[in-house]
């Protein structure tokens, strides 16, 4: 499957000379902006795979428009500058910027950035989960906690048995121990 890109930059030669350059590479260019504000919105829209865009552009740069990609998930961004100074590589970097090349650039630099480009992203994707579902553990965990504390205090049981007693609940009720254990404490605070 072909990967989605929008394109940005505010030259429109360039953004021709790059698309063309893509789409001989087997990408499919699905959107093209001339500003950053206008990449955002066609990148939310569109909901590409990547999106490449320059740094100066009028309205908001490249890298402000990669911040705000990078905070809402919508699309891993690619930089294509003729900028390669310390400042604005440092913001690209805080801005979650998953890859960065400089121009003038041939097609054959191209590929490579964008395939590293993606498995990063793919990377991050994955990490992103994975802590979400830690999050989710730990927090469920942390209600179960309170929960089997008031059952022990509330009803005189000992630590295995106010588990069980919330685990068989959650079975009989077909909701999860998280829901059990906050129905419990909802219950004990009214």
């Amino acid at each position: 499957m072909s990967i989605r890109i929008v394109l940005a930059d505010d030259e429109a030669l360039i953004r021709m000379d790059v698309k063309e350059m893509l789409t001989s590479l087997g990408y499919v260019v699905v959107g093209e902006a001339g500003d950053g504000r206008s990449a955002v919105n066609q990148a939310r829209e569109l909901r590409p795979d990547l999106v490449i865009m320059d740094i100066k552009m009028p309205e908001l740069d490249g890298i402000d428009a990669a911040r705000i990609l990078t905070e809402e998930a919508i699309a891993p961004v690619l930089l294509v500058t003729a900028y390669s100074d310390h400042e604005l590589i440092e913001r690209a970097k805080q801005a979650g910027v998953v890859g960065y090349i400089v121009k003038p650039f041939q097609e054959t630099d191209l590929a490579p950035a964008i395939e590293v480009s993606m498995a990063r992203y793919r990377e991050f994707q994955s990490m992103r989960l994975e802590l979400d579902d830690v999050r989710e553990a730990f927090d469920t965990r942390k209600v179960v906690e309170r929960a089997k504390g008031l059952l022990m205090d509330s009803q005189g049981l000992k630590e295995a048995e106010a588990f069980r007693k919330i685990q068989r609940l959650a079975m009989n009720t077909r909701k999860s121990m998280r829901e059990v254990a906050e129905a419990i404490l909802l219950a004990h605070e009214l």
